[in-house]
């Protein structure tokens, strides 16, 4: 890379809008370059609701597979899923006129294709991507379906994916997906062409590892929080909180129980398909609970900082949820589940408490504890875990971290000195 030019850094991603936390950080990686001084692009896929850029002239044409589509058009969507020769030519034409020193993939899997990475390696650009989800290991994402925590692919045999339906239930969505990976796992598109993949919890690490990936090419750099922008308040409320999405792998089930039996008092901030059937288990199984909808982080940090505690009670192997550092910023401790990244995340009796995932007596005994503990020790926690946040989750780490990842692939991070 000539040292009279800025370092250039490309970033990939399915949605160009803030979709989820996978998006968000999509964005905040290009911001953070770009506010230190680099040059920096996107590649992506056309939809209505993107952010405007002007990089969107070498965006893929939309895939929404919830859209009422012709067979015709499902067929060709079925065909960019596995690999996608529209996705290669755009950014190809992208490389051709603005060559990127370094590329950074989030979520590509469907709507972009691991093709792309191919192209990349072939063009001579170091490739990173960050694991988000366990999709480099699981084709369903998440080792998870309908039948609780399943690892039944790591042998190697996909089947399992058609035969237990594991994405939405549905056999051809189920039977596209594994076709895909099994397309992908034979051309060996992801670990023959990325350099290195960034895992935000050591979980993670040690599952992909398990699943078969080499521990080189696998680098641990946890997500961050600017603690400077919380405002924490340490005085304890007198419920307990939930925000986050209302999905059955959240383990708000087991929660709703739990309240219930503790007898303390619940509020749940968020929407998602469990909802309707959250409001009638609340309904049957009693307890002081409120369902508060979606809340901006204008509305919520409020909420959060009245809380007595906020509870994580996942049932699926969570990777580093940001809701545990953004409560943690707030001066909030949190209660979660001992699964996925979460414990990693978590003192127990220090800057919060753990208990066995899914285990409803296990979580009211803890829920019970905290109705009675004394407000001292509330607060003493709470700046135990805002001081956790405040020196290992900072931006400065996460900054210097991949900097020094994007290094050891032989890119130029320094900017030049003015002349």
């Amino acid at each position: 890379m000539s040292s009279e030019k800025q370092p250039r850094l490309l970033s990939l991603n399915s949605y160009h809008y803030k979709r989820g936390g996978s998006d968000a950080v999509y964005f905040e990686h290009d911001a953070l370059f770009r506010a230190k001084g680099w040059d920096t692009g996107f590649f992506s896929m056309h939809h209505p609701s993107n952010e405007s850029t002007p990089w969107d002239k070498y965006f893929v044409d939309e895939i929404e597979f919830g859209s009422d589509y012709g067979v015709v058009d499902k067929l060709k969507m079925a065909g960019k899923i596995i690999y996608s020769t529209e996705a290669n030519a755009k950014l190809q034409t992208l490389i051709d006129n603005w060559r990127p020193d370094v590329a950074h993939a989030h979520c590509i899997y469907h709507h972009l294709s691991p093709s792309v990475l191919r192209l990349l390696k072939s063009n001579g650009i170091p490739t990173v991507m960050t694991a988000h989800d366990l999709k480099l290991a699981c084709p369903a994402y998440k080792m998870l379906n309908s039948n609780g925590i399943c690892e039944k692919c790591k042998g190697g045999n996909l089947l399992h994916v058609a035969k237990n339906r594991c994405l939405h239930g549905s056999l051809v969505v189920s039977s596209l997906v594994m076709i895909e990976s099994m397309v992908h796992k034979s051309l060996r598109l992801y670990k023959n062409n990325l350099d290195k993949i960034v895992v935000p919890s050591r979980f993670f690490g040690e599952k992909l590892q398990e699943w078969g990936w080499d521990a080189n090419q696998l680098v641990y750099i946890p997500n961050y929080v600017d603690a400077s922008a919380y405002e924490p308040v340490y005085e304890p409320g007198e419920y307990l909180l939930y925000f986050g999405r209302l999905a059955p792998e959240k383990g708000l089930a087991t929660l709703l129980r739990a309240n219930a039996t503790a007898g303390t008092t619940l509020k749940l901030v968020g929407t998602g398909p469990e909802e309707e059937n959250l409001k009638q288990l609340a309904a049957e199984v009693g307890g002081n609970v409120e369902f508060l909808g979606f809340c901006n982080k204008e509305t919520l940090w409020p909420i959060v900082k009245g809380s007595r505690a906020v509870v994580l009670p996942s049932e699926w192997y969570e990777n580093a949820p940001m809701s545990l550092l953004e409560a943690n910023g707030l001066g909030k401790i949190v209660v979660g589940a001992r699964i996925g990244g979460i414990p990693e995340m978590i003192e127990h009796d220090s800057t919060g408490y753990l208990f066995e995932s899914g285990n409803q007596e296990q979580l009211a005994e803890v829920l019970s504890q905290l109705k009675t503990m004394p407000d001292s020790k509330l607060m003493t926690m709470g700046r135990a875990a805002r001081a956790n946040v405040a020196e290992n989750f900072t931006i400065e780490r996460y900054a210097a971290a991949m900097e020094e990842l994007y290094a050891s692939l032989g890119v130029a991070t320094a900017l030049p000195a003015a002349s």
